[in-house]
């Protein structure tokens, strides 16, 4: 998985009934775009993240 500053993280819950957790990313901890990324959540929370499968990266360009 690779992400740039200001792209989206989108994490889907993991149990039914869970609410998606959406996040735009302020670090990259590699310089090829790999994680760990630096993540400021919806409700202004900031925590470093190394995503798993019931994550995506949605682009800031939106492509």
């Amino acid at each position: 998985m690779k992400a740039r500053i200001g792209d989206r993280l989108v994490c889907e819950g993991q149990h039914v009934g869970d609410a998606q957790r959406i996040g735009t990313i302020v670090e990259v901890g590699h310089a090829d775009g790999s994680p760990p990324f630096r993540v400021r959540w919806s409700d202004g929370h900031e925590s470093y993240v190394s995503p798993g499968p019931d994550a995506r990266i949605q682009p800031a360009d939106g492509g």
